[in-house]
């Protein structure tokens, strides 16, 4: 009877579990540089490309003005649909946002929604699963789930 044999090992912010006789391990363990190559092009693919550009100026007067660059979007009365955009963007899929961070992008493309519109359109979203939401020490923040992310919006396998 032969018993199960496990080698797992956490390098930085991977981690690896192999499982099985200690024969099909370790032939794993010797195929290894190969699966991780194989799996480090597959999550390639999905990986979102972005890039931000933060500008701080600094004014000669006592007030320090930090002025963030905000995405360009097309403006739209439908605060779903600009919301939307604006995640879409390089700016949005960056990270997370908080919903002062969506109001001041949106207020800088000229719509300015009131609070309680916004946080409406956020919460219907986010309940049809278009952008997924969750509580931090910040409050809660919004990016777009992954099929949005990647364009495959409305697509089904």
């Amino acid at each position: 009877m032969q018993r199960n044999f496990t080698f797992r090992v956490k390098i930085g912010e991977y981690e690896l579990e192999i499982d099985g006789t200690r024969e099909e391990v370790l032939k794993t363990i010797e195929e290894l540089p190969n699966l991780i190559s194989n799996v480090h092009k597959a999550f390639e693919i999905v990986k979102p490309k972005t890039v931000t550009t933060l500008t701080v100026r600094t004014g000669n007067s006592k007030d320090e003005t930090h002025m963030q660059k905000y995405p360009k979007i097309t403006p739209t009365e439908n605060c779903e649909e600009a919301i939307i955009s604006v995640l879409k963007t390089d700016w949005g899929k960056w990270r997370p946002r908080t919903i002062e961070e969506l109001r001041e992008a949106l207020q800088a493309n000229g719509m300015n929604h009131s609070s309680r519109i916004l946080a409406g359109a956020l919460i219907g979203l986010a309940k049809r699963g278009k952008i997924r939401r969750w509580n931090t020490d910040a409050g809660f923040v919004y990016i777009l789930v992954e099929d949005e992310v990647l364009g495959l919006k409305g697509e089904t396998a």
